[in-house]
């Protein structure tokens, strides 16, 4: 009987078989890992189409119906964390293909300390302070000119859209530092904001008085493009807007613009419209944007619960019996 194939896609990090014991899942199939992303919906297919069960890190592979339709042979289909929009679970469904998903882990911890992460290294120019000090200019670059002061948050004004556990361990620690918190969303009500011990404000107040906007909310076609060219023009321009979440949360244009008019002053993200983001990208002209390459939900404990998980689901699919089903019928 020929052996079941299963691929792991897009480990970038090299963590899959690092992370969790695969040998019960090797000693009744072969496995095969993806290093690399495959670039296009086409090359997905080509390179999985002798597979019976792919390994879905997140949403960094798309798997919509055009994909799963073109994979004959595919039987299984497991992603890692809770929530996964790439993936269209109605196709697989039909085709009778079971999707899997597993724990998340510290995914939501990870995320809220890589939202601070990106505060303090835009707001008190980490980057700059570090190129230019590698280069050997202690205050400047090498022209000579200097770069804006460091900002202060005590004190200061930080606005969350999305209030829920990600949204409220950012809060912990902007009260921690002295700071003002406030928050939006479509759904919050005062309760819950102060339960966080936050106060609810209008999305315009929010976006007029922050020094820090940091987005936390789940996407969907009621909050994509949720921010946009009104909502960046009335921030502050010392503010920086910051998104952890979703690239879709914010019109990208209107942000490009915003941020070449100096309104808000800068941007720190760890999500984009097209990842891995390609040379050339218009972001990466801008000087005043901190970039990390989607590392929110990225570190070792994280990877250990993803992996385990996806492990898990495989042997339970060996087995006939698969668990954690989000397509179950």
């Amino acid at each position: 009987m020929t052996r079941p194939r299963i691929a792991i896609c897009d480990d970038y990090e090299r963590a899959a078989l690092a992370t969790a014991d695969w040998e019960p899942i090797r000693s009744r199939a072969e496995v095969v890992v993806f290093e690399q992303p495959f670039g296009s919906a086409q090359r997905a297919i080509e390179a999985l189409a002798d597979f019976d069960a792919v390994c879905l890190m997140r949403e960094r592979t798309p798997f919509p119906a055009a994909v799963i339709d073109a994979l004959p042979r595919l039987k299984f289909v497991v992603f890692t964390g809770e929530r996964n929009a790439a993936v269209d679970h109605e196709a697989a469904a039909r085709r009778g293909i079971p999707v899997s998903f597993t724990p998340g882990g510290p995914s939501k911890a990870s995320t809220a300390e890589l939202t601070w992460a990106l505060i303090l290294a835009a707001t008190k120019r980490i980057v700059p302070s570090d190129g230019g000090t590698r280069r050997g200019h202690w205050r400047g670059d090498a022209s000579g000119h200097g770069y804006a002061l460091p900002a202060n948050l005590a004190g200061e004004r930080l606005g969350l859209l999305g209030l829920g556990q990600i949204g409220a361990r950012v809060a912990r620690a902007g009260q921690a530092f002295g700071m003002d918190v406030v928050a939006w969303s479509q759904n919050l009500d005062d309760a819950r904001a102060a339960g966080v011990g936050v106060r609810r404000v209008a999305k315009e107040e929010l976006f007029e008085t922050s020094a820090v906007v940091s987005l936390h909310l789940v996407l969907s076609a009621r909050t994509r493009g949720i921010v946009g060219a009104a909502d960046l023009a009335r921030m502050r321009s010392d503010a920086v807007i910051v998104n952890t979440s979703r690239a879709g949360l914010i019109d990208q244009q209107a942000l490009i613009d915003a941020l070449k008019a100096g309104r808000p002053g800068a941007a720190a993200l760890d999500v984009f419209d097209i990842e891995p983001l390609p040379a050339g990208h218009r972001l990466l002209a801008l000087p005043n944007v901190t970039i990390t390459p989607h590392l929110g939900y990225v570190n070792a404990q994280v990877f250990a619960a993803f992996y385990q998980g996806v492990v898990d689901a495989l042997a339970a699919w060996l087995d006939g019996a698969p668990i954690r089903l989000v397509n179950a019928r």
